[in-house]
């Protein structure tokens, strides 16, 4: 069905994306699986959506532009846990700093190699390069270094999920327990999403990740132009 036929369709979006995202959340709450992060299937269920009706992308961004300004302040809304939890950062500042520039670089690294052995396209191999840090920076690191905007922007998105979604079972089945070492993990390999999901775990878990989220960003950002 086009979308021609759905006149109001518009003005509709925030609220079913806010009923899928609750319906999403209840489902985990009830089935314990890592597959049933409420990103991954609010994700699909509104990509499902829109291609059954026949919705261009852009007419949902244009009716949720409301929902993405909301972005900024769930960013800055992270410094709150980073203030509760100051001391203990500023006890274990070196380790989290080199733990970050060893995650980071080491995400270049993967990067670039698979790319290589798979004798990707430039453009991937920047995506893939850059997949770790946050969709805003991949973005403008492909902008900088001639790369497909697009593209990076959904492998950074796609590794926040993934690692959302399987990397606190994987952190479990190799026995990391300790909120640092994991909240540092899923903030520097799946930055926001990944920040977000140690959050529900404990407040230094989701503090440690959102330090791990903006410094390995920032690597990124600093590293990837140099070696590119």
């Amino acid at each position: 069905m086009s979308c021609s036929g759905w006149p109001a369709v518009l003005e509709l979006w925030i609220p079913v994306t806010a009923a899928v995202y609750g319906a999403a959340l209840l489902l985990r709450r009830r089935v314990s699986s890592p597959l049933l992060n409420p990103t991954l299937l609010t994700m699909a269920v509104l990509a499902v959506t829109l291609l059954a009706f026949g919705v261009p992308y852009a007419r949902y961004a244009s009716g949720t532009s409301w929902l993405s300004a909301l972005l900024g302040p769930a960013v800055v809304a992270l410094a709150v846990p980073l203030h509760r939890e100051r001391e203990m950062l500023r006890r274990h500042a070196r380790a989290i700093v080199l733990g970050a520039a060893t995650g980071a670089g080491c995400a270049i690294a993967v990067g670039s190699a698979a790319a290589a052995l798979m004798h990707l396209a430039p453009d991937w191999a920047l995506a893939l390069s850059s997949r770790s840090a946050t969709a805003p920076i991949s973005i403008a690191l492909a902008g900088e270094l001639h790369g497909a905007a697009a593209l990076s922007a959904v492998l950074s998105v796609l590794a926040g999920v993934a690692g959302a979604t399987l990397g606190p079972r994987w952190l479990d089945l190799v026995r990391v327990r300790d909120p640092l070492a994991r909240g540092l993990a899923h903030g520097i390999a799946s930055h926001g999403i990944g920040t977000a999901r140690m959050l529900d775990e404990t407040r230094l878990a989701g503090a440690t990740a959102a330090m791990g989220m903006a410094l390995g960003g920032v690597i990124v950002a600093v590293a990837l132009p140099l070696v590119w």
